[in-house]
């Protein structure tokens, strides 16, 4: 294998994989060993010893939304380059509120003096409703513990204590310093002090987290969460939600499913357990990660409302939710004005959403492609026609558009940017914009010569053209010909 090269100015250059082409790759496939050193890296399977089962999830199907959990107070705010104050942080705690989420998690109060504030804010104004749940985080040392039960002494909203500790064998070693049994003792101390400061308080519940659960062995997690569980007496009345987290993606998410299954099937108290997930986007699989986990048991999601978070993120709850929308399952949280949630979070989070966000971004329902425009503009008439035929409005009518996953009509979107004309468009896309914008409809010949027109256009400027210049150019076009063309024209102006 041959080595990277660097250019005279130190910058690394690009290097062409010069490998061997391996022995068994079929003859359709010539590509050739990188020159990257991916022996380096184990595999999930050499890390870490996975019991073998069956797999229930493959056979499931998701009917109903799971606990949304927004993680963008404290999570999410931890990953940003600028902190929320405290006028960002509420405006994003209204948001989440009127978004009809019940369960959020608000600060880590013994972190921070702004996380401590808002805390006891939610005590002192009462501006969470009754039925929203406040949950607050903590590390398992007393003295946090203790700033912590402090902190939301006061409120009358239910309230969930979240206790974390890192079990994974790189963690526990080479950052704790902890043997497994050491560890299940500290963890039992850390939550029999919880327990001793708030188990009196009746509008609290308990969390806890095994950090870093995807790379935990199964017996060691099963027998920490089971230690707290016994120790804190879950009740179906009283339940503790164990928190699995992904915390950084390492493998596909079948493998996250099975892990998931096995403590959905293995865990003692399982009727008075919520069984949580937290999974990251290290992978770019976190989205498969949670919907893969709700099948193999999990009742409570946390992520982010856009995916926000530490490294490549944690996972994505609008593209979460709009998926089960998309399959007619209420997502039981309102996206119906998704530009503004979007102007929101962008501002408290000083982060912009990009363009191809799904379901969110400014490009998610624009098609340029001329075949996708014909298709597009074909369907929504179809759509309009089925309604108009059978009585049923528009927005109620079921949605069949090709390339349109969802109606933007129910993110609060219009039809004016589905189609939008570039040197890409075709002849039905030009027609759209001048039908739908102007009233002008083209009969298919008028429809061929002025797409050549916009096409010479498109490819001069290299830019896309609007709706507006579309109008001007095709006035321009058919303005001053014979007066065949130009009655031609005129009709073609009414509709």
């Amino acid at each position: 294998m041959t080595t990277r090269t660097t250019s005279s100015s130190a910058h690394p250059t690009i290097s062409t994989p010069a490998g061997d082409v391996p022995a068994d790759a079929p003859a359709w496939n010539r590509q050739r060993h990188s020159q990257m050193p991916s022996h380096r890296y184990r595999d999930v399977f050499h890390r870490l010893e996975l019991p073998e089962f069956s797999h229930g999830w493959a056979d499931r199907r998701i009917t109903r939304a799971p606990l949304w959990v927004p993680v963008d107070l404290r999570d999410g705010n931890q990953a940003l380059a600028e902190p929320m104050d405290p006028a960002r942080k509420r405006r994003f705690f209204d948001l989440l509120v009127a978004m009809g989420y019940k369960e959020i998690e608000v600060g880590y109060p013994s972190a921070s003096r702004t996380d401590h504030d808002f805390v006891r804010l939610l005590a002192r104004e009462r501006i969470a409703p009754p039925d929203v749940t406040v949950v607050v985080f903590t590390p398992a040392r007393a003295d946090l513990i203790a700033r912590t039960v402090e902190s939301v002494r006061g409120i009358r909203n239910p309230v969930v204590i979240h206790l974390y500790m890192a079990t994974a064998p790189a963690w526990r070693d080479t950052v704790l310093g902890l043997t497994r049994r050491q560890q299940i003792d500290h963890v039992r101390g850390a939550a029999a002090e919880i327990l001793r400061l708030a188990g009196d308080l009746e509008n609290v519940r308990f969390q806890f987290s095994p950090e870093v659960f995807n790379l935990t062995e199964p017996g060691h997690v099963i027998e920490v969460c089971d230690t707290v569980t016994e120790l804190w007496q879950a009740t179906p009345d009283r339940p503790v939600v164990l928190n699995l987290p992904a915390t950084v993606e390492v493998a596909t998410p079948n493998v996250y499913a099975d892990q998931i299954e096995y403590m959905h099937r293995h865990l003692d108290r399982r009727d008075s357990v919520i069984l949580s997930v937290h999974p990251h986007n290290d992978r770019g699989t976190g989205i498969a990660c949670a919907e893969l986990a709700v099948l193999a048991g999990a009742q409570r999601v946390e992520g982010c409302v856009f995916g926000n978070g530490e490294r490549t993120g944690n996972v994505d709850i609008a593209t979460l939710a709009l998926n089960l929308h998309a399959q007619g399952v209420d997502p039981m949280i309102d996206f119906s004005d998704i530009d503004e949630i979007r102007r929101v979070v962008e501002d408290c989070n000083r982060i912009e959403v990009h363009p191809r966000h799904p379901y969110v971004g400014d490009l998610v329902h624009t098609a340029f492609s001329g075949t996708h425009q014909d298709a597009i503009r074909k369907g929504l008439a179809a759509h309009r026609a089925r309604a108009a035929e059978t009585g049923v409005p528009e927005g109620e009518l079921a949605w069949d558009v090709p390339y349109l996953p969802i109606d933007p009509a129910d993110l609060g979107r219009s039809y004016e940017a589905v189609i939008r004309v570039n040197s890409q468009s075709g002849k039905g896309g030009i027609a759209y914009l001048l039908e739908t914008g102007f009233g002008i409809a083209l009969d298919r010949q008028q429809q061929i010569e002025f797409a050549r027109v916009v096409q010479e256009h498109t490819d001069t400027t290299g830019r896309e053209i609007t709706a507006e210049e579309l109008r001007a150019l095709y006035t321009e076009t058919f303005t001053g010909r014979s007066s065949g063309s130009a009655d031609s024209a005129d009709r073609a102006c009414m509709k």
